[in-house]
C-alpha cells in the first residue's frame, strides 16, 4: 500500500471527494482518505504522479508520505512524528483570541446597548448608522481572521464538492450580506427622515451573528484538534521510543553516529539504563531488558550472548556488545508503527455507511436550507425571519462527525492494542475480530511452549529421583534428542553432575546404551527396555497413565535392573486453560488443531479445556478444516504464522501468537507480540468495544442531525413554538464532533483483560462428523484424486517427536500427499498423488538417521 499525505480536507465530504476521484485513477484497485490522520492509502499500479494530480483536480493538496523526509535527509519516522504533531490548535487558539477580542466589542454594540441599555460614547447618541458601520468593520475583521472558512469553502463549491466550510461560508456570508443591505436601507431611510424604518432595519442587523456563527465554529474546530491529537497518542508515545543515536565501534574505537547510518552488521553497545537503538544479537555480555514499549510486559526478560534484542527496550542492568541484524525501516518497533500507520489509513466495512451519507450530505443541506428560506417567505414571513431559518439550517448540520465516528475509534482502539502488544494490521482486522464465532488453534507453541521438559519421575522401588535423573543424564548426554535435550536440561536445573560414559550406542531397536564405571545402562521405550530387563506390572500401569495424559514415558535401566520411567512432555502454557475458558464464556467455541495422534492431542485439549479436538492435520489439512468450520460461523486461526500460514490466511481472522521476527508474518491480519494466548480473548475484547464505540458515534451523529435539522428550519414552530437562533446552532454544530472524538477517547479507559463484563454470544455447534470424522474425510478425499498408499517399515523411532520428524520429512516431498507415522509399529503409511520412487522415501528417512528395512 504506497501511502499519501493530503491536504486541504476539513470534513467528511471533503474525504469522500478524494476517495471518489483518486478510485477512478486507472489502476488504483482501492482508495482510502482518513480525515483524522489526513493521510490517504492506496493500492494498485497507477503512477503517484497521477494519483497526486487527480487529488489536486478534486481541489486538494498531495504528496507521497515520507518525501519530504527524503529530500531533508530525516528519518521517515522522524517525518511520520511530526505530521502527526498537532499543529492545528496552536493556529486555531490563536485564531480564537483574536476573533473573541473583536467579537466581544460587536457584542457589546448589537446586544449589550440594544438590548440591555449599555452606555456608548456620546458619539453613537441615536446614530444608529455609526452603530451599524462599525458592527459592520467588526464583523469584517472576525471574517479576515478566519478568512480560512471562505477560501475553502468557496473553493470546494467551485469544483462542485461542497463541505462543511462552505456551510459555514454560505452562513455567515448570508448573514453579512443581508446586514449590510439592512444598513444601506438605513442610510436611505434616515435621509428620506423615517426614524421608524430606521429603527426597523436596526433590528434587521446580524453581524453579530455572521461573527459569532465563525469564532463558535473555530471553538469547536480547536477542541476537535486538541481531541483529535490525543487519538495519535499511542502512535506518537511509539516513535518517541525510537533511539536518535547509536554507540557503534568503528576501526576500534566507540562513535556515537546518528541512527539513521547504523548499518547490518555493525558492532553496537548498549550500558545500563539505555535504550537498544536497533533490532540485534548480544555478542558479549548479559543483561536484564524491560521491553514493555513492544509487549506491554512489564517484568524484564534475562539476555545472554546469542539471545535476541529490539530497539527500543530499555537495558537495565549490565553492560552488552552486539550484532546490528535489523536496522531503519526494517526493525521490530518501525514494523509495529507501520501496521498501526496502515491501520489508520484503513477504513473499517461499517464506515462505508457514513461514507455514502457524506457523500450527499452537504448538498442536501443547502437544498434544505434554500428550500426552508422559501417555504418561510411563501408563508409570509419577514425576510430576516426566513434568512435566520436557511442560516441556521446551514450552521447546525455537522458532517464532521458522521466522519470522525469511526476512524477516531479506530485510531483510539488500534493505539491501545499496541501498548498491550496486540497488534491489528488494518482497521478491517479490528472490527472482525470481535465478531468471530469459532476459534481454532494450533497446539504446538500455542496452546503449550513447544518445548519438551520432565513432567515426572517414576523411580523403582529402592532406586531415588536423583540417582535416577543422574543415570539418565549420564546415558542421554551425548544424544540430540529432543527428549535428552529435556532430560539433561532439567539435570542442569537440579544442579546434579553428569558423568561421562563410553561404548555410547544408539540402537535401532528404539534405545540407548552405554557404560558408566563399568556398569551397563540402557534407555529407551517400552518395547525396547523389556529385552534389557524386567518391568513390573505396577511400573508399566504407571506408564500408560503417562501416554493417556500425552506424555512420552521413557524407560532406564542399570546392569539389568529397572531404575525408574522419566516423562517428558510438551506442557501447556500457564495461561492456556484460562484463556480458553474465557474465549467459551464469550460465546466463542474453541477447537484445537493439531498433526499430532489422537491420544496426545486429546490429553492435550482436555488439559486446555477446548471444545473439540481434531489431530492428524496436516498443515495443508488445517486449511481444509478451517474452510469446513466457515459453514458454522467466523472463524480465527491462532497459530505461530509459519507452518500455520495457509490456514491463517483462509480463516476470516488470522492470528499469530510470536514476537519478534513473527511481527512481519504476512499471513496474519493479528499479531501478539507478547506470545500468550490470554491476548486472544483480550483482542476480542478489545474490537467489541471499539465497535460498540463506532456504534455509538454514529448513532450521535446521526441523532444530532436527524433532531438538529428539523429545529433549525423551523418544522416545530407551529407546534411548540421552538425556534433555534443562528449563533446556538453554531454553537451545536461546534461541539458535536467534539462529543464524538471525545467518547473514542473513553476507549483509553477501557481494561481489555477484564473478562468479568464479557457477553456470551451464540456458541455455534460444530458437527459431531467434522470432529471424529476428519480422518477418514481426508482420506476419502485423497482417494477421490486418485492416490495411492505405501507402506514404510521403519527402525529407530522412539517417540511422539521422532514421528513428527520422519512426518515432517515425507511430507516435504512432491508427490506425498500426506504420511501417517507410529513409532509404536514402526511404520509410515504414505499417501501418494504422483508417483515418488521408493529410494526417494528410503533416502529421506534415513537422513533423518533412521532405518528403513522395507517398503511395501
Amino acid at each position: 500500500m504506497q501511502q499519501f499525505i493530503v491536504t486541504g480536507m476539513s470534513c467528511a465530504a471533503c474525504s469522500a471527494r478524494v476517495e471518489k476521484a483518486v478510485s477512478k485513477v486507472e489502476g488504483v484497485t482501492s482508495c482510502s482518505v482518513s480525515l483524522l490522520t489526513n493521510s490517504m492509502g492506496v493500492e494498485g499500479t497507477a503512477a503517484d504522479q497521477a494519483i497526486i494530480q487527480a487529488v489536486e483536480a478534486a481541489g486538494y493538496g498531495a504528496s507521497v508520505k515520507g518525501e519530504a523526509a527524503e529530500h531533508s535527509g530525516a528519518s521517515s519516522m522522524a517525518a511520520e512524528e511530526e505530521m502527526l504533531k498537532d499543529h492545528d490548535t496552536p493556529v486555531l487558539k490563536r485564531r480564537l483570541l483574536a476573533s473573541l477580542g473583536f467579537l466581544i466589542v460587536l457584542m457589546y454594540f448589537s446586544m449589550g446597548h440594544m438590548m440591555w441599555g449599555w452606555p456608548l460614547p456620546a458619539f453613537f447618541e441615536n446614530n444608529h448608522i455609526a452603530m451599524g458601520l462599525v458592527q459592520l468593520l467588526l464583523t469584517g475583521i472576525v471574517m479576515v481572521i478566519n478568512q480560512k472558512f471562505f477560501i475553502s469553502g468557496f473553493t470546494s463549491l467551485a469544483h462542485r464538492a461542497p463541505n462543511m466550510d462552505t456551510l459555514v461560508a454560505l452562513g455567515s456570508t448570508a448573514a453579512f450580506g443581508y446586514s449590510t443591505y439592512a444598513l444601506f436601507a438605513m442610510t436611505d431611510a434616515q435621509v428620506k427622515g423615517d426614524m421608524e424604518m430606521v429603527m426597523h432595519y436596526m433590528h434587521e442587523f446580524y453581524f453579530e451573528s455572521a461573527a459569532m456563527i465563525l469564532t463558535l465554529i473555530t471553538v469547536g474546530k480547536m477542541l476537535e484538534a486538541r481531541s483529535k491529537g490525543k487519538t495519535t497518542d499511542a502512535l506518537k508515545g511509539l516513535m518517541k521510543l525510537a533511539s536518535k543515536t547509536a554507540v557503534v565501534e568503528r576501526n576500534g574505537q566507540e562513535v556515537t553516529v546518528p541512527i539513521e547510518q547504523v548499518k547490518k552488521g555493525d558492532i553496537f553497545l548498549v550500558r545500563p539504563g539505555e535504550n537498544v537503538p536497533v533490532d540485534g544479537v548480544i555478542l558479549e555480555g548479559t543483561s536484564a531488558l524491560n521491553e514493555a514499549a513492544l509487549t506491554g510486559e512489564s517484568i524484564p526478560v534475562d539476555k545472554k550472548p546469542g539471545d535476541v534484542v529490539s530497539a527500543a527496550t530499555l537495558n537495565q542492568s549490565g553492560f552488552i556488545r552486539c550484532e546490528a541484524t535489523r536496522v531503519g525501516e526494517d526493525t521490530t518497533l518501525s514494523q509495529i508503527i507501520q501496521m498501526v500507520s496502515d491501520a489508520a489509513a484503513t477504513k473499517a466495512p461499517i464506515a462505508k455507511i457514513a461514507d455514502k451519507v457524506s457523500g450527499v450530505f452537504v448538498p442536501a443541506v443547502i437544498t434544505i436550507a434554500v428550500i426552508t428560506m422559501i417555504v418561510c417567505l411563501l408563508a409570509g414571513e419577514s425576510v430576516g425571519f426566513a434568512l435566520a431559518r436557511g442560516i441556521s439550517v446551514l450552521v447546525i448540520s455537522c458532517p464532521c462527525a458522521l466522519g470522525l465516528a469511526t476512524p477516531v475509534a479506530i485510531m483510539v482502539g488500534n493505539g491501545m492494542g499496541a501498548k498491550n502488544g496486540i497488534l491489528f494490521k488494518t482497521a478491517v482486522s479490528l472490527e472482525e475480530t470481535g465478531k468471530v464465532q469459532i476459534v481454532a488453534l494450533d497446539k504446538t507453541g500455542t496452546i503449550t511452549n513447544g518445548e519438551p521438559v520432565v513432567t515426572d519421575m517414576v523411580p523403582a522401588e529402592g532406586v531415588t529421583e536423583e540417582s535416577l535423573l543422574a543415570l539418565a543424564a549420564s546415558l542421554e548426554k551425548r544424544s540430540e534428542h529432543p527428549l535428552a535435550k529435556a532430560i539433561l536440561k532439567y539435570a542442569g536445573e537440579q544442579q546434579l553432575t553428569v558423568e561421562d560414559v563410553y561404548e555410547f550406542e544408539a540402537l535401532p531397536g528404539n534405545g540407548l546404551t552405554a557404560v558408566r564405571k563399568g556398569v551397563k545402562l540402557a534407555g529407551g521405550n517400552y518395547a525396547f527396555i523389556r529385552t534389557q530387563t524386567e518391568v513390573s506390572e505396577d511400573l508399566l500401569k504407571q506408564s500408560e497413565a503417562l501416554a493417556e495424559q500425552g506424555k512420552t514415558p521413557m524407560f532406564f535401566s542399570e546392569n539389568g535392573r529397572l531404575a525408574g520411567i522419566i516423562a517428558v512432555a510438551d506442557t501447556m502454557k500457564e495461561d492456556s486453560r484460562q484463556a480458553v475458558s474465557e474465549l467459551r464464556n464469550m460465546g466463542i467455541r474453541v477447537v484445537m488443531l493439531t498433526g499430532d495422534n489422537e491420544r496426545t492431542a486429546r490429553a492435550i485439549g482436555a488439559q486446555a479445556g477446548v471444545d473439540d479436538v481434531i489431530a492428524g492435520v496436516l498443515p495443508d489439512g488445517k486449511e481444509s478444516v478451517i474452510r469446513k468450520l466457515q459453514q458454522y460461523g467466523k472463524v480465527a486461526m491462532v497459530g505461530d504464522g509459519i507452518n500455520d500460514a495457509p490456514a491463517l490466511t483462509k480463516a476470516d481472522m488470522g492470528i499469530a501468537i510470536g514476537a519478534g521476527t513473527d511481527v512481519a508474518i504476512d499471513a496474519a491480519d493479528v499479531v501478539l507480540m507478547k506470545s500468550r494466548l490470554s491476548d486472544v480473548a483480550a483482542a476480542v475484547r478489545l474490537s467489541r468495544a471499539t465497535l460498540r464505540n463506532i456504534h455509538e458515534n454514529l448513532f450521535w451523529a446521526f441523532f444530532y442531525n436527524v433532531i438538529g435539522i428539523p429545529l433549525a428550519a423551523g418544522v416545530w414552530i407551529p407546534t411548540f413554538g421552538w425556534t433555534l437562533n443562528p449563533m446556538f446552532g453554531a454553537a451545536a454544530m461546534s461541539l458535536s464532533s467534539f462529543c464524538v472524538v471525545t467518547n473514542a477517547l473513553r476507549l483509553n479507559l477501557f481494561n481489555m483483560h477484564d473478562a468479568k463484563k464479557d457477553k456470551k454470544l451464540k456458541n455455534p455447534a460444530i458437527i459431531k462428523e467434522l470432529v471424529d470424522n476428519n480422518k477418514t474425510n481426508h482420506n476419502q478425499e485423497n482417494k477421490e484424486i486418485g492416490t495411492m498408499k505405501k507402506t514404510m517399515k521403519i527402525e529407530g523411532m522412539m517417540c511422539g517427536h521422532c514421528e513428527a520428524t520422519v512426518k515432517k520429512a515425507l511430507e516435504g516431498l512432491d508427490g506425498v500427499a500426506s504420511a501417517e507415522v507410529s513409532h509404536e509399529a514402526g511404520t509410515a503409511v504414505v499417501e501418494l498423488s504422483a508417483d515418488v520412487a521408493d529410494d526417494v522415501l528410503k533416502k529421506t528417512v534415513e537422513d533423518k538417521d533412521y532405518k528403513v528395512t522395507a517398503i511395501n
